[in-house]
């Protein structure tokens, strides 16, 4: 987790992003700056004296963003390189805080691509139900998470499950899930690409679990009363799961609502015993 001052420099590096991609007017163009945003964070983190170097708050920025010119000037397109000379220029609470904030810029320029053609609310539900496979299928995770599997095999297993099946954008995103050095993890990369999908929407998510689907009507109610109790708009994404036998499972953030028979069962023969 960013400390205070990476949390700050990171929205402020967001806030940049926004700017620059008000210049691009198509799809392909976004993702392509999103692909040497990630390419800069791979460099970064294969380079642990470049990355430090980049990182020392102690130096002078103007130094910092002008070693990034003359190393990456021939390499990375106008706008890519602004981005990575105001990163550096900013003020980061390690090096590694750095890399993740490129990523996450990065993957925030694939998300507007997705804004700008009117798909984001696709992508984020596509997200979604991955991450509920994920969950009931334990074996996956660790496939392709595994260190010493080489990438070409863990990117081909990714598509062999979803290529077929999601969006362009929501692919790209899970390769470099997969791919990137950092090694989050997929289900935290995951979880995060949904909360920042949800803030590029002014929301917040719960991921709702039931024993049986639940009808619109019923997503919309609970919606609004999670709206209510939270006091900011929440987005319900639901997943069936039987084993939950009644009742919801709610999560939001780090907050789990446990309201399902299965948990009031639990307890009961947890007091009985």
């Amino acid at each position: 987790m960013m400390h205070a001052a990476s949390r700050q420099s990171l929205a402020s590096l967001r806030e940049r992003l926004d700017a620059v991609a008000e210049r691009f007017s198509t799809v392909d163009g976004l993702s392509d700056l999103a692909g040497e945003l990630h390419s800069v964070a791979g460099l970064l983190a294969g380079q642990p004296r470049l990355r430090r170097t980049l990182a020392d708050s102690s130096s002078d920025s103007q130094s910092r963003s002008g070693l990034v010119a003359r190393l990456l000037e021939s390499q990375l397109s106008a706008s890519a390189l602004q981005l990575v000379q105001d990163a550096v220029g900013l003020r980061w609470s390690s090096p590694w805080d750095l890399v993740d904030g490129i990523e996450q810029i990065a993957d925030d320029g694939l998300l507007i691509a997705a804004e700008q053609g009117g798909r984001l609310a696709t992508v984020e539900d596509e997200l979604f139900r991955f991450e509920r496979i994920l969950n009931s299928e334990p074996d996956l995770s660790p496939l392709l998470d595994e260190p010493a599997s080489p990438t070409g095999r863990r990117v081909g297993l990714l598509r062999d499950l979803v290529a077929a099946k999601v969006s362009p954008v929501t692919l790209t995103l899970l390769e470099h899930a997969v791919t990137s050095r950092r090694r989050h993890g997929i289900e935290h990369s995951i979880e995060v690409l949904l909360d920042a999908a949800a803030a590029r929407q002014s929301r917040s998510i719960a991921r709702v679990i039931s024993a049986v689907e639940l009808s619109a009507a019923q997503q919309s109610r609970l919606e609004s009363a999670l709206t209510d109790l939270y006091g900011r708009a929440i987005s319900v994404r639901t997943a069936v799961e039987p084993t939950v036998r009644g009742g919801l499972v709610i999560r939001v953030g780090d907050e789990v609502i446990d309201g399902s028979i299965a948990a009031q069962l639990a307890a009961a023969r947890a007091a009985l015993t």
